[in-house]
C-alpha cells in the first residue's frame, strides 16, 4: 500500500483496478483548525489515455500496481513513434508521443532507461534522474549583468530550459528530468 506522503511525479497508483500515472501532485494544508491535508493529484490512465484529478485526504492509501520495469534503451524516433529495444530479449517497441508524457523531451540515442510493463503492455518509460544534454541554440554569452539571471536555450532533443548566461551554443548541460532544470555543466 502507498500513502499520500508517497505520492509524486511518475509514481503509479491503483485505482479501482485500473493503473493511473501520477503527473502531478499538490498539497494544501487547511487553515481550520482540525482540518487534514488535502492532497490533490493529476494523472493518466494509460489505457485510454484519459487525464483526470482527484484529492486524498492526507493519511489515505491506496493499492500500487503490479508494474514491471525492464532495462531498455532508446534506439531512434520517425513518424511512427519512439522506439526502444529490451536489453534482454532485444525485442523493440514503439511508443507515442503522448504515451511518453513529458520524457520525450530527454531523449537521445542509445539512452539506457526503465521501461514500465503491466500484462505485456509498455505502460511508459523512467527517465534518470538527470541526463547530459547539448546546447544548440541560445543568445551568446554576456557578462557584466547580475548573478543568478538566466537566458533561454533550446536543447538537442528540442527542450527550452533556462540556463547561466555564461553558456554557449555547443556545450554539454546537466538537466534535472524531474523539474527540466539546468543542474550544471557536463564534460564529455
Amino acid at each position: 500500500m502507498i500513502t499520500t506522503s508517497d505520492f509524486k511525479r511518475g509514481l503509479w497508483i491503483e485505482l479501482e483496478g485500473e493503473p493511473w500515472l501520477i503527473l502531478d501532485v499538490t498539497r494544501q494544508t487547511p487553515t481550520a483548525r482540525g482540518a487534514s491535508l488535502i492532497v490533490k493529484v493529476k494523472m493518466r490512465s494509460p489505457k485510454t489515455g484519459a487525464v483526470q484529478d482527484k484529492s486524498f485526504r492526507g493519511g489515505d492509501k491506496v493499492n500500487e500496481p503490479n508494474v514491471e520495469e525492464r532495462a531498455v534503451q532508446f534506439l531512434y524516433s520517425d513518424n511512427e513513434g519512439f522506439h526502444f529495444m529490451d536489453n534482454e530479449s532485444y525485442e523493440q517497441t514503439c511508443l507515442q508521443a503522448d504515451e511518453l508524457g513529458d520524457a520525450k523531451d530527454y531523449l537521445i540515442d542509445n539512452l539506457e532507461l526503465t521501461c514500465l510493463v503491466l500484462d505485456e503492455k509498455v505502460l511508459g518509460v523512467r527517465l534518470p534522474s538527470t541526463i547530459d544534454l547539448k546546447v544548440t541554440e541560445c543568445p551568446p554569452p554576456s557578462k557584466g549583468q547580475g548573478s543568478g539571471q538566466t537566458k533561454s536555450a533550446t536543447l538537442e532533443t528540442g527542450l527550452v530550459i533556462q540556463v547561466p548566461l555564461y553558456l554557449e551554443q555547443g556545450e554539454l548541460v546537466r538537466v534535472d528530468t524531474r523539474e527540466a532544470r539546468f543542474v550544471q555543466r557536463a564534460k564529455e
